[in-house]
């Protein structure tokens, strides 16, 4: 039996703006609190900004650090305050829970609705708790709190509440009582779910946007990859990452039920971005009074991620990215300025007791020699951040967090700037890894230093110091080395010096083009820029790209495999484009998630023009540089806007998603098939 097709390998999927992805992934780990950087004037050198707070409603492509900060600072303490409740209630202990929505969100007791359920449960934990005391208290708690609040919750209140004494006569052993649902531990878990969803929007609660964009992206993945067929060559991670059950939705409350109409363009956009019914979506809108992009996030955050894995995933790609410090530290040479007195001390200890490297070195001292001879300093380094994980104790993180005096101080437990946490909260994983440096260590030192030498524009000493440690990488990455001769020819075109220019043209340049014919094109292009006036000569390099390929092709030739999360996100964005080309419309949220930076890629070099197969070559099969000279990625890597518009009626099509409650993409399908007429495809449907 066949199998099923799949997506393109991932290596030759479109390009992936690394560096916006870099600025999501370090937006997620500061506003979760996973890194400390070492310094507090470095804290933002190395690293892009944030992007803006998810928590806010408007779709600003930027803002300021502090106010970011700020926001995420009240994220974060709001998000600990809801997994502490939901955490009190999955115990059953449902005073807890409300105490802390008394202490630090009483606004949410406002809702009749939770409030009710919460009393029905807690009369439920105290039946079943069994003493002679919790049955007392639970009486009384049916007199003084759930009575009451069932003549105002809602409707069907009082008639729940009737039910609900069956409890004091029904064991919750029996299965075939009346009241054998509400025995069950199930509601506990439904109800700890309903009070998230609520307090996520009460309290504007949101998670980072990474968190927020993988949920949507690995969900249209899905159904994109249902809709065709397709293998996915990321379902094992997809699978494990994104969990198939939602919390339960928030529902409006009565004085929200009389909202104006909607746009239906606005509710079948947010039905069918989080597979909503469509009057789901109208009750979510409902509950946002109208805000389409709150309402949106609150979809999204009602979908569970693994978050274990996810910092894994995002620990991962910050090593490999150098937004951490490597995966272990050299704890034997602390004092120690110079690296080659710091590997040599190394190696010293490894032979008397093996204290400080592994057997890789041992092994491949060439390597290590050749690795060691071209690492310069340890200062990039130095400047990393330090990863911490995530708090484990929860009690001691929501008290130090939650203190209603000490919410507007200046204490540093409260501070969302990494640079003043407190040490008792530095969860540094030292215990996970061995205080040593080894193979890995080395290689990815090396291969950090190369990645910024080349956003520098240091061409030069990048390809002697890659030459010295691997002769055999450049024969092998023939386009890599010619883009970086180009970077080095166009600088000494940029200071004037056309000699030296020329020289580098015609010992490499031209060798280089004459064994490639896909560089001759590039290569008349960056002989014009001779007669371009200097100033001009540099604007149309993007280094950064440039530096990203090197570092994916320099991994994969020393055996430092790539992040999953890279795998993820190519594959992810890859079928976001698929699926809004099946649906003929642009998406009215990847701006809002950043989807659209990461679709973005400038040129390596000026106007290099090599076709894609060759561009791929570049980085031995990454897919990390786009070949057009417009600076964005081609059709492929973007939504389709203007030649993807469809034929139909944008009235028709909304018309036949709404009556037979069918995505886009199917609806206009149907109506091509009808010449465009709504009401014969929905006659034809109901024949």
């Amino acid at each position: 039996m066949d199998s099923p097709p799949s997506l393109p390998p991932l290596n030759s999927l479109p390009p992936v703006n690394w560096d916006a992805l870099d600025a999501l992934v370090l937006d997620f780990a500061r506003s979760d609190r996973l890194v400390v950087p070492p310094h507090a004037d470095a804290a933002d050198a190395t690293c892009p900004s944030p992007p803006s707070s998810p928590s806010s409603c408007t779709t600003t492509a930027t803002s300021s650090v502090p106010s970011s900060s700020s926001s995420s600072s009240s994220s974060y303490r709001s998000r600990l305050l809801i997994l502490r409740a939901r955490r009190a209630l999955e115990a059953g202990d449902v005073d807890a829970a409300l105490a802390l929505l008394r202490a630090h969100a009483p606004a949410a007791l406002a809702d009749h609705r939770l409030l009710f359920h919460l009393h029905k449960q807690r009369f439920v934990e105290l039946v079943r708790r069994g003493t002679e005391a919790d049955r007392k208290a639970a009486l009384d708690c049916l007199r003084t709190a759930l009575a009451p609040c069932a003549l105002d919750a809602y409707p069907e209140a009082y008639e729940e509440f009737k039910h609900i004494m069956l409890v004091l006569i029904y064991e919750k052993d029996d299965q075939f009582s009346p009241v054998v649902n509400e025995w069950s531990i199930k509601r506990r878990f439904e109800l700890a779910g309903l009070l998230s969803s609520i307090l996520r929007a009460h309290l504007r609660a949101y998670d980072p946007i990474l968190s927020m964009t993988l949920r949507y992206l690995i969900s249209i993945h899905k159904v994109y990859c249902m809709r065709e067929g397709i293998s996915s060559p990321i379902s094992d991670l997809t699978e494990r990452l994104l969990f198939e059950d939602r919390d339960p939705p928030v529902v409006p409350q009565e004085c929200s039920l009389e909202a104006p109409p909607f746009d239906e363009v606005d509710v079948q956009a947010l039905a069918h971005a989080v597979e909503l019914t469509r009057q789901g979506a109208v009750d979510s809108l409902k509950f946002t009074k109208g805000d389409l992009y709150q309402a949106f996030q609150n979809e999204l955050c009602r979908r569970k991620l693994d978050l274990t894995l996810l910092d894994k995933l995002v620990h991962e790609y910050c090593i490999y990215r150098g937004i951490v410090e490597g995966i272990s530290e050299l704890k034997c040479s602390q004092n120690n300025n110079s690296n080659n007195e710091t590997v040599s001390e190394c190696e010293m200890a490894n032979n008397q007791n093996g204290d400080c490297s592994t057997s890789d070195i041992s092994r491949d001292d060439s390597w290590s020699r050749r690795l060691r001879r071209v690492r310069s300093s340890t200062s990039e380094q130095q400047r990393r951040k330090r990863w911490r994980g995530r708090v484990d104790d929860l009690d001691y993180a929501c008290e130090a967090l939650l203190d209603a005096n000490k919410h507007d101080s200046s204490s540093p437990a409260l501070d969302m700037d990494e640079d003043n946490v407190v040490d008792q909260q530095d969860l540094v994983a030292n215990s996970n890894t061995p205080n040593t440096r080894n193979m890995d260590d080395q290689k990815y030192e090396v291969v950090l230093e190369m990645q910024d030498l080349t956003r520098k524009g240091m061409a030069s000493k990048v390809v002697e110091k890659i030459s010295t440690i691997d002769p055999e990488f450049f024969p092998q990455n023939p386009i890599l080395l010619f883009q970086l001769k180009q970077v080095e020819f166009l600088k000494l075109v940029a200071f004037g010096d056309h000699v030296a220019a020329l020289k580098v043209a015609s010992t490499h340049l031209g060798p280089l083009a004459a064994n490639n014919q896909a560089l001759l094109k590039p290569l008349k292009e960056t002989l014009v820029t001779l007669i371009k006036p200097n100033e001009d000569v540099l604007n149309g390099v993007s280094l950064p790209v440039l530096a990203s390929s090197l570092q994916v092709a320099m991994s994969r030739s020393l055996g430092i495999k790539e992040p999953q999360l890279m795998k993820i996100v190519r594959a992810a964005i890859h079928t976001h484009t698929e699926w809004f080309k099946l649906q003929m419309c642009k998406d009215r949220f990847e701006h809002f998630l950043k989807i659209d930076s990461l679709k973005e890629v400038d040129p390596p070099v000026g106007s290099c023009s090599m076709s894609k197969g060759h561009t791929d070559e570049c980085g031995n099969g990454s897919s990390q540089i786009t070949t057009c000279s417009s600076g964005k990625v081609p059709d492929e890597g973007s939504s389709p806007q203007v030649s993807s518009e469809p034929a139909c009626d944008e009235n028709a099509i909304l018309k036949v998603m709404e009556f037979l409650a069918l995505p886009r993409a199917d609806a206009i399908q149907l109506l091509m098939q009808y010449n465009g007429n709504a009401e014969t495809v929905i006659q034809q449907i109901f024949q």
